[in-house]
């Protein structure tokens, strides 16, 4: 099984797998069970344990946890759940405007790695309608070589007639940035595993 990267899901069988450096609270006990996927965050420690989050069924149900590489058990990609428009038309949340945006987003052929991460992702890999009328639709980029901004400018136009509000995280073998913040010019924001970082070129290792 490959390494997870940030944003995948991943799955234990043994709820003992889970490690906190804090006491995880309580909802962790009530709501979650490990048929229940877990979102790889970024982040490290000097064992090779994986970092990842928890996630409840509201905004504020968010935990960090630590698991062993060894009891992960599936994994699957942000690509993988826009990979067959098919499967989106029959999800139970096709009406979803996030989900009516991947339908969309499907049909134009883009021209990269591609896929989808936030609630809109986790509704459609749980089954649990965490998904709100308001829900804005999580994308990410898989850009492990240098590109252009203006090799992303007719996109970042499309995203602006979906019919939802869309943001995009760029994903470098670095970290992960803003699109929008990238299109504007100047330093950004790289979110790396040792934190945040002030960047003007994102696919340099710090200090290159």
């Amino acid at each position: 099984m490959c390494d997870p990267r940030a944003h995948d899901f991943v799955w234990i069988s043994d709820r003992s797998a889970l490690q906190s450096d804090d006491t995880l609270p309580a909802w962790v006990n009530t709501g979650w069970r490990t048929s229940l996927p877990l979102v790889v965050r970024r982040d490290k420690r000097a064992d090779g344990a994986i970092p990842v989050g928890i996630r409840g069924m509201t905004r504020i149900q968010r935990a960090a946890a630590w698991i062993d590489p060894a009891a992960v058990v599936r994994v699957v990609t942000p690509e993988s759940l826009v990979s067959d428009v098919n499967a989106l038309l029959h999800s139970p949340f096709v009406s979803q405007q996030p989900v009516q945006a991947l339908i969309t987003l499907c049909s134009l052929k883009l021209p990269f790695a591609w896929g989808v991460t936030g609630s809109c992702a986790y509704a459609l890999v749980s089954d649990l309608p965490v998904m709100h009328a308001d829900s804005d639709l999580d994308l990410l980029v898989r850009c492990d070589m240098p590109r252009d901004p203006s090799q992303f400018s007719d996109f970042y136009d499309q995203l602006q007639r979906l019919p939802c509000r869309a943001d995009v995280q760029i994903n470098t073998p670095q970290g992960g940035f803003a699109l929008s913040e990238w299109l504007r010019g100047g330093d950004i924001m790289l979110k790396t595993a040792s934190g945040p970082l002030l960047v003007r070129a994102p696919w340099q290792l710090p200090g290159d």
